[in-house]
């Protein structure tokens, strides 16, 4: 139990610092780099939760194929550094920002105490989730009540993957 908490802790802050140095970090490549191994650190939280199916998932998917994509992107149109620009700069955006984030955290905070973000009891309880497995949940899920935003999200990678593949061939 105290190998978990102290997985979790690096796990955490890994996930923590590296998000803060995806967002600092002036060239694209090593933000690119950092958001890699945050999401890998997310995965670690998602094993520790007992949700090997989406760890595997964020691995493949976001640290794998779309994170490929991003830096073939960002190599093709062979983006320079900023040097000029400060660091840290909060104008109408970020204020706007920081205030939607306060309310999304104060949302998120009623509701798990208050238990208002709780739905009914679908067809796919803790028990049925026991009984069938979280593979066989997840897929049912998939294929039912979520078979529309499955579908458009593997529409948008390919769409992803046909405008690098262009990209590409307009250099050659």
């Amino acid at each position: 139990m105290i190998i978990q908490w102290i997985v979790f802790i690096l796990a955490s802050l890994s996930a923590i610092v590296f998000a803060l140095l995806m967002i600092t970090r002036r060239n694209p490549i090593h933000s690119a780099v950092c958001l890699i191994v945050n999401f890998l650190s997310v995965a670690v939280l998602y094993v520790l939760l007992g949700r090997e199916f989406i760890a595997i998932s964020q691995v493949i998917i976001y640290a794998g194929a779309i994170m490929m994509l991003v830096v073939f992107t960002i190599m093709l149109i062979s983006v320079e550094e900023v040097r000029k620009k400060p660091l840290l700069r909060i104008g109408a955006g970020g204020v706007i920002g920081i205030v939607l984030t306060i309310l999304l955290l104060g949302y998120l905070g009623l509701g798990s105490f208050g238990g208002s973000l709780y739905g009914e009891k679908g067809d796919l309880t803790m028990e049925a989730i026991r009984e069938m497995g979280p593979f066989k949940a997840v897929g049912k899920l998939f294929m039912t009540q979520y078979l529309l935003p499955f579908e458009l999200a593997s529409v948008v990678l390919l769409v992803g993957i046909i405008g690098a593949v262009i990209l590409a061939k307009k250099e050659r």
